[in-house]
């Protein structure tokens, strides 16, 4: 995969990613309290589906497009309202085939109190996400390596929030970073929400990963994982994993409702596979 994301915006890893961050910032918009939301890769913030990078994959077209114009079950649509509301209001304002990266995502649902803190070290993308979201009086752009915004920045001053991990899976190693990342965040902030990404290519390192983050023996670490793709190899992407620490204890079941309507579209075979399970003790 390539770092920039441009070339995988909207893709169905995407939206599997920002439907599970909808809900959970949804979740915390219930409480009038501020919250915190840490992005340790941020990237550019906001895409142009309709651009270079976008458009010589096409994998947003077997992504946030179709889900956008299916007719959804209405369960799933009223779970997918906050995300898919907040990309056509984007588009409305930007264009229409603009899309937000989790940045503009997570600020299209927050509110005057809370605070947004993103994290970007590859230049020219830092340059789009200050450009992007630089603006918003709540967000704060940083040029800093996001593997150490688990130290830096937690716990938060509000001492409620998110961390959202979100590697490129380019460097060896990553997976083992993540497993380091969330037992340093849940020592710093228990009570926190930890959001980790990953890619399933490598069957064997995806197992591997599983088993380390469930012997760290972190209580209530949901599992949400969807293939959309039968085909697996070391470097094409066929399904998508979320690990979540402390998730709202509504999101498993949210994610069951929306991933079983939407997997289907996004898939190859027009089938997809979705698992969704408690790592450990869960709600």
């Amino acid at each position: 995969m390539n770092y920039r994301h441009a070339f995988h915006a909207g893709n169905p890893a995407d939206v599997m990613k920002h439907a599970a961050l909808a809900r959970v910032l949804t979740y915390f918009a219930k409480k009038d309290n501020a919250y915190r939301v840490v992005d340790t890769h941020a990237g550019a913030g906001l895409y142009d589906l309709a651009g270079t990078s976008a458009m010589k994959t096409g994998e947003a077209d077997e992504g946030i497009e179709r889900v956008l114009a299916a007719d959804l079950p209405a369960p799933a649509a009223e779970l997918l309202a906050p995300y898919l509301d907040a990309v056509r209001a984007l588009r409305r304002e930007a264009g229409a085939r603009r899309y937000p990266g989790s940045p503009a995502l997570a600020l299209a649902l927050g509110r005057p109190q809370d605070r947004f803190l993103f994290c970007e070290l590859h230049g020219e993308e830092r340059q789009k996400l200050e450009k992007a979201v630089g603006g918003d009086p709540r967000a704060k752009v940083l040029f800093q390596d996001g593997w150490h915004a688990v130290g830096a920045h937690l716990p938060p001053r509000e001492r409620r929030g998110l961390l959202l991990i979100d590697p490129p899976f380019e460097e060896p190693g990553e997976f083992g970073r993540l497993v380091t990342a969330l037992k340093a965040a849940h020592e710093r902030f228990a009570t926190g929400t930890v959001m980790l990404w990953y890619p399933i290519k490598d069957l064997m390192a995806v197992d591997a990963f599983r088993r380390d983050v469930a012997r760290l023996g972190l209580p209530k670490m949901l599992k949400v994982e969807i293939d959309f793709s039968e085909v697996r190899s070391l470097t094409q992407l066929s399904g998508s994993g979320l690990i979540i620490l402390n998730p709202p204890f509504t999101l498993a079941d949210e994610m069951r409702t929306i991933l079983t309507a939407i997997t289907p579209l996004m898939a190859r075979d027009g089938k997809g596979r979705v698992r969704v399970s408690w790592l450990t003790q869960g709600g």
